[in-house]
This record gives structure tokens, C-alpha cells and sequence, in this order.
């Protein structure tokens, strides 16, 4: 299936994931727009604490929708309140510290925000249920992030006025939302799976609603490739490690079809980094057992860390980042 927005050619190109360690926005924007060069992302700084999070920053893209920390989690609040106000702070000192460092680029610019679907997983209704209980809530989560990401699309562009941009919808939760494996709030049980098509749907509305293209990351078992491609992603992100040869199909049809893969191959935790294109050497596996175009492989496949840095030494990321693109480099020079 092609998609309106396809992914940019980028030959041998390396990307990561999202978060980085520390709390510090300008040596995180240093680091990645100086590492990667072909496409640097906007970092994220988990380790500040509560609206710096993953979901504290996706309740933060949200448009009359407000969140709070309570001691159970994320849960729906009446109006805006502390937490909201961190998220979109910290948010502005990240969009800073990246507008800093990428004066007169004009390359391909990656973004970063939660999917509908991990909100819904994540976030507790006023009555204390996760959101994804409810329907109608789930649909309003759905409505408020594709018009807060909007927002932050524009506030990019007039930052980083040269760059093309790409928007990774992180969705770690999607495979969980799909096999009814969600836990409910108490924990005691589990909530009903969601329909596939509502599930798509759902995706495919925030999706086609956006002007760019959008790469959809989960680094959990079971990414659902086809229902991502359908809904409209351009690319899918993924942990090489959890691919198995049950996928072959899938993930050959998404290649054939236009589909980018970001491949998660690099440790994203300290440890000694082998040669860079050892850490490629499942993907070049994998071209020759799909019998794929060994000349596609580098303009098909971006490496990246296996999922994000916040949990690494801010040594160990930037040895990462250096390591990802050398073995995206190695797809090119060695295909086979």
C-alpha cells in the first residue's frame, strides 16, 4: 500500500529512538543533531521526572485534555494543572536547545510523540479505570492528540523552517491493547482486547490527518505490520530481536510495498558494542531470506538503538548513536 507521505530516501541512514540520558536539553540536542547527521530527532529527557515522561509528554501534546500524576499513574484532570505546566515547559526547553543546533539545516527531522492507543493504555479516567475501558474517551484521546500534534508540527516548522519533517507515533502498548493483555487499573485483571479495524481506524484518522509522513515504533513482540501499514504508516519501528520468521511475510510485503523499516539492532543499554556491521548482520539475513533487492537494503532500512537511551550513560549513548551509523553505513558499502 503506498502512503500519501512516503518516508524520505535516505541511503544508509541512522536514526534513534527518542529518549536520552540526563537532564540536560542542550548536550542531549548537541549530541544527536552532531551524531546523526542524516536524521537527528528531538531528545527526550525522562530523567527530569513527571511531564518529561513519555506519556507526561504525550498528555502535554494534548488539546483540552489535561492529565496529572497521581500515586497510581497518569490520570484525566478537569483543568491544567502542575504537571501539565512541567510537560509544556520542558517541551519548549527541548524545542529551544534543538532550534539551537540546527540553524540553516534542511535535512530530514524526526519528532517523537506517544500513539492514541499507548495514551489510552496508560492514562486512568476520573473514576480511576485506564481510558482504554471507554470508548468514547479513547475517540477523544484520538481527536485531542492529531489536533495537539498539528500544533507542534507548525511550532517546528517555523523553528527548523528548512527541515522535512517525520513524526514517530510511539505505540508500545499497541500489541497489549490488541491481545487484551492490558491490566486494569487494579491490576487484578485484564481489559478487553480492542477491535483490529477500530484499532486501524483509529490510527489511520490521526495518521491521514497529519502532513507528513509517520513512522510508527513499538518496541514490544507482535508488532502488528499490517494494520500499521493499512492505517498509513509510512515506516515501522521495531526490536530486531523480537522479529521471527513468522513475520517474513509480513514484513517482506511492507518492504516490496514501499514500507521503511527502522530496525532496532544496537543495544540500547551499556555493553561492549561489536563491529558495526556484525550488528547488521541479521538484517542482511533477512534481505536474503525474503530473496529481496540486496541494492534496496540500505535505502529501505535505518538502523537504530533497540529502544530508547534514558536508561544508558551518557557515554554509552553517544558511543551508540557513533556505532548506528556506521553499521547504517555498512548496509550500503556490504549489502550482502
Amino acid at each position: 500500500m503506498s502512503t500519501e507521505y512516503s518516508f524520505p530516501e535516505l541511503n544508509g541512514a541512522a536514526t534513534a529512538v527518542g529518549s536520552m540520558p540526563g537532564t540536560d536539553a542542550r548536550e542531549a540536542a548537541r549530541t544527536v543533531v552532531g551524531e546523526l547527521d542524516r536524521l537527528p530527532h528531538l531528545p527526550e529527557l525522562p530523567a527530569r521526572g513527571p511531564g518529561a515522561d513519555m506519556i507526561g509528554r504525550g498528555a502535554g501534546l494534548l488539546v483540552e485534555l489535561f492529565a496529572q500524576t497521581e500515586p497510581s499513574g497518569w490520570r484525566f484532570s478537569d483543568r491544567p494543572g502542575r504537571d501539565t505546566r512541567r510537560a509544556h515547559s520542558w517541551l519548549g526547553e527541548d524545542l529551544d536547545a534543538l532550534e539551537e543546533f540546527t540553524q540553516g539545516y534542511d535535512g530530514a527531522l524526526k519528532l517523537q510523540a506517544v500513539g492514541p492507543w499507548t495514551l489510552a493504555a496508560s492514562i486512568e479516567l476520573h473514576y480511576g479505570e485506564k481510558a482504554l475501558s471507554d470508548r468514547g474517551a479513547c475517540r477523544d484521546i484520538a481527536g485531542s492528540l492529531t489536533e495537539g500534534l498539528r500544533r507542534h508540527l507548525a511550532d517546528v516548522r517555523k523553528r527548523v523552517p528548512g527541515a522535512q519533517l517525520v513524526l514517530q507515533l510511539d505505540e508500545p502498548s499497541l500489541p497489549a491493547v490488541l491481545a487484551g493483555s492490558v491490566k486494569t487499573a487494579s491490576g487484578f485483571q485484564r481489559l478487553r482486547a480492542v477491535d483490529r479495524q477500530h484499532a486501524e481506524q483509529a490510527l489511520r484518522d490521526v495518521i491521514g490527518a497529519l502532513d507528513v509522513p509517520v513512522v510508527v515504533h513499538s518496541c514490544a513482540p507482535g508488532v502488528p505490520i499490517p494494520l500499521l501499514r493499512r492505517a498509513g504508516a509510512a515506516a515501522v519501528s521495531l526490536d530486531f530481536s523480537f522479529l521471527t520468521e513468522r513475520d517474513d511475510d509480513d514484513l517482506g510485503e511492507a518492504i516490496e510495498g514501499g514500507t521503511a523499516v527502522l530496525a532496532g539492532v544496537v543495544p540500547s543499554a551499556d555493553r561492549e558494542l561489536s563491529d558495526p556491521a556484525g550488528s547488521v548482520q541479521g538484517v542482511r539475513t533477512l534481505w536474503r531470506r525474503l530473496g529481496l533487492d540486496p541494492e534496496l537494503l540500505g535505502r529501505r532500512v535505518l538502523v537504530t538503538p533497540t529502544c530508547g537511551l534514558a536508561g544508558a550513560s551518557p557515554r554509552y549513548a553517544r558511543a551508540a548513536l557513533s556505532h548506528t551509523v556506521k553499521a547504517a553505513q555498512s548496509l550500503v558499502d556490504t549489502p550482502e
